[in-house]
């Protein structure tokens, strides 16, 4: 009776696990599309599990790598993290945020700064950032 629970819970934990970074997957779709870069592979992995402090909980936060390209040329490494179904941190080769604990009564407010081309020098047709 034992190994049948043990079994049991083992699955559940798989399966629940799994369903975890099937989100986590679509959320870094989602950045990858906010920001204008390809997610490779269409695959997140987990890299790490740790006990932070959220909105006076203590929860488990999961950080999932995966890896996208500006250009399509290239591999980048991203990251985000995730905590109550939620997104809580991203790392990504353009941009690097946390993103602030909500607070019910305080408005949230946007701190991204958009990045602008410089254009000094360079050919007319020549828009890169770096």
């Amino acid at each position: 009776m034992f190994l049948l629970l043990l079994l049991a819970s083992i699955i559940v934990a798989w399966l629940k696990l799994s369903r975890l970074r099937e989100i986590a997957t679509a959320e870094a779709r989602r950045q990858c599309e906010r920001h204008g870069l390809q997610l490779l592979d269409e695959t997140v992995g987990l890299r790490s599990v740790r006990l932070r402090k959220l909105n006076g909980m203590r929860v488990f936060e999961r950080c999932y790598a995966f890896e996208v390209s500006i250009d399509g040329d290239d591999r980048e490494p991203g990251r985000l993290w995730m905590a109550l179904g939620r997104l809580t941190g991203l790392s990504l080769p353009t941009i690097e945020t946390r993103i602030p604990e909500h607070d019910g009564d305080a408005p949230e407010t946007d701190n991204v700064v958009p990045l602008r081309p410089r254009l000094d020098g360079r050919k007319s047709g020549d828009t890169r950032l770096h």
